[in-house]
């Protein structure tokens, strides 16, 4: 990974950090792109002095702000003049509905939303790299999804703790990887997704609101995950091997093919959702 630039979101804590740690020890030139800076930079300094790599630092991103998307990519392409590998890493899930700054639920807009802003913000960068990579952390909690496009960010009806939604942003996830690995086919670019496993990350840490039994279920269920270094190993694969090279429009566990979602098979559902997700990012 030598000469390589890889941009990794929500690289400060859980896969992303692992990810980052991995490549930095690899010799790629790494940033960090988090939303908070007191908890990333201790972590960067860390990996900077396990790697040996003093190309590792971390700029500010916050994915429930387009405008922070926007400011972003805007400052990266000022900086960097190539992005060999994008990992769309950071994701949340809440068990209540929330809204981000622009007024998303806050899962399809932090999981879904802003990192198909950012990654088209950041193609211009992309596509004049030689064999740049995406790469789309999703979950196979994508089969549970049901994308409702007049309802996409849940004002109607919020489902039960939230899993549908996080289900939903996955999916979503899935039909943005297939439909831009298919705009980017003739520019060398591959575009893959994947599923890191059930992983004992900070994602399912729900907070002090959440009530005792929530609490207890996730203590029992984290002991059964596996470890952030474990669930970091398909996306250090899909970034650097190559295996994959040529590769394009797929998922991936566990370093193999995985089919996706019977779903994910509705092209015009895929479109439609490329369309809106334009117009509610503002970058149609």
């Amino acid at each position: 990974m030598q000469g390589k630039i890889v941009l990794i979101t929500g690289a400060n804590s859980g896969i992303g950090k692992e990810t980052a740690r991995a490549l930095a020890i690899n010799s790629a030139t790494v940033v960090m792109a988090c939303r908070n800076l007191t908890k990333a930079i201790p972590v960067c300094e860390a990996i900077q002095k396990e790697s040996g790599n003093r190309q590792v630092e971390v700029m500010q991103l916050d994915l429930a702000s387009l405008s922070s998307v926007r400011a972003f990519t805007d400052q990266f392409i000022g900086k960097y003049p190539r992005l060999d590998v994008l990992i769309n890493n950071a994701g949340i899930f809440s068990l209540r509905r929330e809204e981000t700054e622009d007024g998303f639920e806050k899962t399809m807009g932090v999981n879904y939303l802003s990192p198909f802003l950012l990654t088209n913000l950041l193609l211009p960068l992309i596509v004049q790299t030689p064999a740049a990579r995406i790469v789309n952390v999703g979950s196979d909690a994508h089969f549970s999804g049901q994308i409702d496009l007049d309802d996409l960010n849940y004002k109607k009806k919020y489902p039960m703790f939230g899993f549908k939604a996080y289900g939903t942003s996955r999916l979503a996830t899935v039909f943005f990887t297939q439909e831009l690995a298919e705009r980017l086919q003739d520019a060398g670019i591959t575009v893959n997704a994947l599923h890191p496993g059930s992983v004992a990350t900070n994602i399912w840490n729900f907070g002090p609101k959440s009530k005792g039994y929530q609490q207890l279920i996730n203590r029992i269920t984290r002991s059964f995950m596996l470890s952030p270094e474990e669930g970091a190993q398909t996306s250090i694969y899909l970034a650097s091997s190559d295996a994959v090279k040529g590769v394009t429009g797929k998922y991936f566990y566990k370093n193999q093919l995985k089919d996706v979602s019977p779903q994910c098979t509705d092209i015009q559902l895929q479109k439609s959702l490329w369309q809106i997700s334009e117009k509610l990012t503002g970058l149609a």
